[in-house]
């Protein structure tokens, strides 16, 4: 603790946050505690915040956060070479994408990325930025979509007739 700024170090590095106003942190032996000054609805607000960035800052340094892509579509595949992703997504020119620091990605085989790293946020951020590259389309499913994700197909025009 360094006033509203929390910081936390695990195996898998540190990571720092701060905190919103009015609320305290206390690090004792049962674990962290945070409390809120009164009960108006923007310290509730913060406190839910505070605690969920707190859990999330642990479990980041510990164990990490991962995200799981599909590339969905004939010719679609990814590559990654250091801190660049270089991705196959059906355009006239192949899409190169820069990893923030922190953040790391893994091709199992070339339609499946996987996005890791320490901060939930920056992981889920990633994710979404290179989802957004070609979302998955709803007449046959072609695209970039997370591996839980499920894509509610339309019928096409032949079926309308």
């Amino acid at each position: 603790m360094d006033g509203q700024v929390v910081s936390v170090e695990g195996s898998k590095g540190s990571l720092s946050e701060k905190m919103p106003g009015g609320i305290s942190i206390a690090i004792g032996d049962a674990g962290v505690v945070v409390e809120r000054a009164d009960d108006s609805r923007e310290q509730r607000m913060g406190h839910g915040l505070a605690r969920r960035l707190v859990e999330n800052m642990v479990v980041g340094v510990t164990a990490g956060f991962s995200k799981v892509l599909l590339l969905t579509g004939v010719g679609y595949r990814a590559d990654v070479k250091g801190n660049l992703v270089h991705l196959t997504l059906g355009f006239s020119h192949p899409i190169i994408y820069q990893l923030p620091e922190g953040v790391e990605a893994a091709v199992a085989d070339q339609t499946t990325i996987k996005i890791s790293g320490s901060s939930r946020q920056k992981v889920g951020q990633v994710a979404a930025e290179i989802r957004s590259l070609r979302p998955p389309e709803p007449y046959k499913g072609k695209g970039v979509r997370y591996s839980d994700e499920h894509v509610r197909r339309k019928a096409g025009k032949a079926a309308a007739a």
